[in-house]
């Protein structure tokens, strides 16, 4: 097992380059000159010249991924142009929220997803079935943002259930220690502020959460009646086991090997859904950060966020291949 996890370390050195070549080039290649955006539209040449000499931007491109790279593996990914502020800082001042947003949302899709999925199966061709696999159908094909907006308008603007916006109800002040809003409260015993946070993480996370939730349920749902027809679970109720054994022990275990492979794929999709719910909820997280940035051609943020992101999609894979191990025994690493 050791082994299999450093050679996948090992294997993410190479992508991890390969991102960072594509977001630097792209950077470079889009229109627009970072001299000329410090300085404004009325610098001289001279100017300009003097700055891009000062940034290393006048160095041939493969110097300037160099140089970039080689400060990057040491943390240093540059000066954010909007803040004056290194761009690792500001990447980790807003990674918590998208973090804390991700986890509410994809336990949400799980929470649902996989009840309604095994329900659906056992009840394959009923009613709920029926209806269960419309609202997948919808749960799939409805844009976030969209989704977002009708939370946002349903239970925030007309029933006034829940806060249509931010991360904190007016007047809580919580003490930043690991930057997730409903950790940092549990830590701090603080319950008026763990429950402002869930209140407010309610609406985005559901609509960040939605399109996972739909996939899930329908992955589980065929990898359930797949399995529910294999000999060995025949075999489990002829021997006079309970269905309820039965369905958890070798059916739903064994079911869960395709979902787990979803749900890791779902949680690295759900950073770039991120950006859109983010922006609906004004959620100060990662994907916020990047539009941001990416709007003000903030080169260093923009980089930095995605590298962090990809670094994120590629440990995540690792993780769902090595729960591989626990749901089936079958599976060796070497």
């Amino acid at each position: 097992m050791s082994r299999y996890i450093i050679r996948r370390i090992l294997q993410m050195i190479p992508v991890l380059i390969g991102v960072s070549i594509f977001v630097f080039v792209g950077m470079h290649i889009v229109p627009g000159d970072v001299a000329t955006l410090l300085l404004g539209d009325k610098a001289t040449p001279e100017s300009l010249a003097r700055l891009q000499h000062e940034l290393g931007l006048d160095q041939p491109m493969y110097v300037q991924y160099w140089r970039f790279i080689t400060k990057a593996v040491r943390g240093d990914f540059g000066i954010s142009l909007r803040t004056r502020q290194p761009a690792w800082r500001e990447v980790m001042w807003a990674l918590p929220m998208t973090i804390e947003l991700s986890i509410c949302a994809i336990i949400v899709a799980i929470i649902v997803g996989i009840p309604v999925g095994v329900l659906a199966a056992l009840r394959q061709y009923s009613l709920f079935d029926s209806l269960s696999m419309v609202a997948v159908l919808i749960g799939v094909s409805m844009p976030i943002f969209w989704t977002g907006l009708i939370l946002l308008m349903l239970f925030g603007g007309t029933l006034h259930w829940l806060p249509i916006g931010g991360i904190l109800d007016d007047g809580i002040i919580l003490r930043q220690i690991t930057g997730i809003h409903l950790l940092d409260a549990l830590i701090l015993g603080d319950l008026k502020a763990f429950n402002s946070a869930l209140r407010h993480l309610i609406l985005p996370s559901i609509a960040l959460g939605s399109i996972p939730m739909a996939t899930i349920a329908r992955m589980t749902r065929s990898a359930m009646l797949e399995i529910l027809r294999q000999d060995y679970v025949r075999t489990a109720r002829s021997k006079g086991l309970s269905e309820r054994l039965v369905l958890i022990r070798h059916a739903l275990r064994n079911a869960l090997i395709p979902v787990v492979t979803v749900i890791g794929l779902q949680l690295g999709l759900l950073l770039s859904g991120a950006v859109l719910t983010e922006t609906v909820f004004a959620l100060p997280g990662l994907g916020r950060l990047a539009i941001t940035s990416l709007l003000a051609r903030d080169y260093a943020v923009v980089q930095a966020v995605v590298i962090v992101s990809a670094l994120m999609i590629v440990v995540i894979n690792l993780a769902v291949d090595l729960l591989y191990a626990y749901l089936d025994p079958r599976i060796h690493y070497t």
